[in-house]
């Protein structure tokens, strides 16, 4: 059945009347908030609508493009084990592997070792733990402990031996004992982002000395809370890189909206969280996002370049849609398009769906692929 001819009382909901888009978990509210009719702008003088826009139907997808930062992965402060002078460092940028040095503390090396247990004491004859374990896997890893258990707890005597070799390996005392000050412990390779002190000065327990990261390039970028539901664990990204070229990856992890942000959307550096800042901008709350490359080794551009993260978000297939600015606020509750054919306009009502790209989900029994439907000329 035909809708009848277009009312007065019906308002364009974009420029008449402003549309809110609140996206709630993974559904899209929409409220009308009435403004000034411009009678002008809405209808030409033969009551038609200034321009017109075709009923498309195919895939329609909510993914978002948002601004974040290129960084590196699980950045932390390494601080001194005890007291002495720095007498050198590892420079920024550097990259270090196992056994590695970080920097020296009176002339003697802080080396890196692999594992998620930090090096909180001294490691001897008889001691037992998960730090244990750790050490014995790096002294295999290395070939100094090659007939070690890695998954025995206990500083055995055959563990003292390998620690032997390794501190002859470095010339340096052959205590089969590995001090606090001697290790640091990450979960991988480290790279050097900055130093937090500079040769000659005097550290104390607990003092920053560098702040390291993962050597695997990551991008960082904060989402508002009320958007969290487009980007999901696991879901695929792309990534536009400085100079244009692009990269793939997926969503690493989503923070919790713990606080206001600052006003911008990128990560504000590699360490930035989820309420971070605290500016006098955009107060709304927001989440931190991660994502990781597919191929990180391929990406080369310099540490906190801006770039452009293209989320999937969920994707409609086979449905109709007009352009955002084509929806009326019926006078009755609604809302509705107007069909332009044969020089007439008439309203259809619809039901609205996913928003995305500009343009509206839309159902209706008198709605079809390829009618025309009138858009005010904003």
């Amino acid at each position: 059945m035909r809708s009848g001819p277009v009312k007065p009382r019906s308002k364009w909901l974009l420029g008449a009347l402003a549309v809110v888009l609140a996206v709630s978990g993974g559904g899209y509210a929409v409220t009308a908030q009435p403004q000034r009719d411009d009678a002008a702008r809405e209808r030409r003088a033969d009551g038609l609508p200034p321009a017109t826009a075709p009923v498309l139907r195919g895939d329609l997808s909510s993914g978002l493009q948002v601004e974040g930062t290129l960084g590196y992965a699980q950045e932390r402060k390494l601080n001194a084990a005890g007291p002495g002078v720095l007498t050198w460092v590892a420079g920024e940028g550097t990259a270090v592997e196992r056994d590695g040095r970080l920097y020296e503390v009176n002339g003697r090396s802080v080396r890196l070792m692999y594992g998620s247990v930090p090096m909180y004491r001294p490691l001897k004859a008889g001691d037992e733990g998960e730090d244990v374990k750790q050490l014995k896997r790096n002294l295999r890893a290395l070939g100094y402990g090659t007939g070690l258990d890695p998954e025995d707890p206990v500083f055995t005597a055959g563990t003292a031996t390998a620690v032997k070799r390794w501190q002859k390996a470095h010339k340096t005392a052959e205590t089969g004992e590995v001090g606090k000050e001697d290790v640091a412990f990450a979960s991988g390779p480290q790279r050097v982002r900055k130093g937090e002190a500079a040769v000659g000065d005097e550290l104390g327990p607990g003092k920053p000395v560098l702040t390291v990261t993962g050597t695997e390039r990551v991008v960082r970028f904060r989402l508002e809370a009320a958007k969290a539901a487009a980007a999901k664990v696991g879901e695929p990204v792309t990534v536009r890189l400085p100079g244009g070229a692009t990269a793939g990856g997926k969503v690493d992890s989503v923070g919790t909206a713990a606080g206001s942000g600052d006003g911008n959307d990128g990560a504000g550096g590699a360490g930035g969280g989820a309420g971070a800042g605290g500016g006098g901008g955009d107060k709304k709350a927001k989440v931190e996002v991660s994502v990781a490359f597919d191929k990180p080794a391929e990406v080369t551009a310099p540490d906190q370049s801006p770039v452009t993260v293209g989320l999937t978000g969920e994707t409609r297939k086979g449905v109709l849609s007009v352009p955002v600015g084509a929806l009326l606020a019926l006078a009755g509750g609604g809302f509705g398009v107007q069909v332009v054919e044969d020089g007439r306009a008439r309203e259809v009502k619809v039901e609205l769906g996913m928003f995305g790209n500009g343009r509206v989900e839309v159902t209706g029994d008198a709605l079809e692929e390829g009618m025309r439907v009138g858009i005010p000329k904003l």
